[in-house]
């Protein structure tokens, strides 16, 4: 075939690697716990082994990012998610409640069809693997064109462990024909059982409209508010580092600090003593026009971009020193196109007196393209931490720490993850941090708890009064003795 036609190839290579998938699956299926999590273990480890590697070649051919960055976030996709999951029962009975007589069993989805980022091309290929074949699904993945090949060699690394580990060859596989046309036929297909996607908001509408179970992830303009009773060192240093981690390119990351008015100053001087360069309105101008002329979506040259690339861009002046750029900004909206979420490092500033005005405008930012995401808060008072858990559209509030790597479960409690649920808000299924846990589905045995009311074993009648004539067999042989004898007249 021709260049021209790409989409052909990518439909036929979809279609191939679905129908291998699925008769891997179906072989799968009788694995034991204990073969599957010796399969996991060996693709968790090889993954990690390549982490740094990868990491390079990410952004080796996506141009975003920080390659070591990048190979903590493989590792955070590997060894830090498989310790997560490692002990997670996913196969045959993994509950039994005795009081209410119920017994769980794990049922996998089957083959799933994972459509993975540009920004996080490896680390998100590595997530989606493990948790699938934790679960004992098949995997096919549509990555990013401009990620294409470091995503197919993940998946091959994976797949490559997994099966001298003894998995079936073709339950893990990536497209390698990339194009609309085969992206949209892996999704439709008839074996494709669950849809997880993670990407730009098109994609992610994309795959909810396909008529599939799906798991897909919105943006996330994250605020982060800090409030009077911060430690401010502490919020500064963590809101710089994770602003300039991998340069912005995990949607948890902070797009606009909130500060409470009384140590908004304190909080400024901070922050530029750890590398955040405030920008003045001119150079705040020519920033808005680079990452965002025409339109709300942010230019994808700009996407991943040290501060250095970014003026050289816009044709501004910045120090070597400077990891983000801060820009204060007045409202939210199309009006100030900076407000918005900007996967790169550019952070807004804002100022709100009091816990309550901060609270309204981090509501404002949420709304506007980030709603069901995410939010940071930096506070010791406690009252403060649970009225923003209590009144934030967000489902992952993170207290006293980073935007990017607490969101993601490596400095925080929540599960290890590279796709950020955003709830009913957001237009997703869950709110939660897609783990294990939402790739398989649970039947379950249940045992009689309570014996039947007496009423319901005793004959009775749909009929309000007792039926009274001929017997329902007597009358139908009436009728057909009636229709006879006209008949024989």
């Amino acid at each position: 075939m021709s260049d021209f036609d790409l989409d052909l190839q990518s439909m036929q290579e979809a279609r191939r690697l679905v129908c291998a998938a699925r008769e891997a699956q179906q072989q799968f299926m009788h694995a034991t716990q204990a073969e599957v999590d010796r399969i996991c273990a060996a693709m968790a480890e090889a993954g990690a082994a390549a982490a740094e590697r990868l990491g390079r070649m990410a952004c080796e051919e996506t141009g975003y990012g920080v390659p070591e960055h990048k190979r903590l976030k493989n590792l955070l996709a590997t060894q830090v998610l498989w310790d997560s999951i490692k002990d997670v029962p996913s196969v045959g009975v993994i509950h039994r409640d005795p009081q209410r007589q119920l017994v769980d069993i794990a049922w996998p989805m089957g083959v799933v069809a994972a459509l993975t980022p540009s920004t996080n091309p490896t680390s998100t290929v590595f997530f989606k693997v493990l948790i699938s074949v934790k679960a004992r699904n098949a995997i096919v993945i549509a990555p990013h064109p401009a990620a294409a090949k470091c995503s197919l060699e993940a998946a091959r690394v994976m797949a490559e462990a997994g099966q001298k580990a003894g998995m079936p060859a073709g339950l893990v596989a990536c497209m390698s024909n990339i194009h609309l046309s085969g992206t949209n036929e892996l999704m439709r297909h008839k074996y494709t059982a669950l849809i997880l996607a993670t990407g730009g908001e098109e994609m992610v509408r994309a795959a909810h409209s396909v008529g599939k179970p799906a798991y897909g992830v919105g943006p996330g303009n994250v605020p982060v508010y800090v409030d009077r009773s911060a430690n401010l060192e502490q919020a500064a240093s963590d809101i710089v580092a994770s602003k300039a981690f991998d340069h912005s390119v995990i949607c948890a990351t902070e797009q606009a600090v909130v500060a409470d008015r009384p140590i908004a100053a304190r909080l400024q001087e901070l922050m530029q003593a750890r590398g955040a360069y405030f920008l003045d309105e001119a150079q705040k101008q020519a920033i808005a026009r680079l990452l965002f002329t025409p339109g709300p979506l942010i230019n994808p040259k700009t996407v991943g971009k040290s501060p250095q690339q970014l003026a050289q861009m816009a044709n501004i002046q910045v120090p070597e020193t400077a990891r983000i750029l801060v820009a204060k900004l007045n409202s939210v909206g199309r009006s100030e196109p900076l407000s918005g979420e900007k996967l790169t490092t550019v952070l807004g500033w804002y100022e709100a007196d009091g816990w309550q005005a901060g609270c309204e405008r981090c509501i404002e930012l949420i709304q506007y393209g980030g709603r069901g995401h995410s939010l940071v808060i930096h506070a010791q008072d406690e009252g403060v931490i649970l009225q923003f858990g209590l009144e934030k559209p967000v489902h992952r509030i993170l207290v006293n720490t980073w935007g990017t790597l607490g969101a993601t479960g490596m400095t925080t409690g929540l599960m290890p993850s590279m796709t950020l649920g955003a709830g009913g808000v957001g237009g997703s299924i869950t709110g939660d941090n897609i783990t294990v846990h939402h790739m398989y589905s649970v039947k379950r045995l249940a045992y009689p708890t309570t014996p039947p009311p007496p009423e319901a074993a005793m004959p009775g009648s749909t009929d309000s009064q007792p039926r009274m004539g001929i017997p329902e067999e007597q009358a139908i042989q009436e009728i057909v003795r009636r229709v006879l004898e006209q008949m024989r007249r």
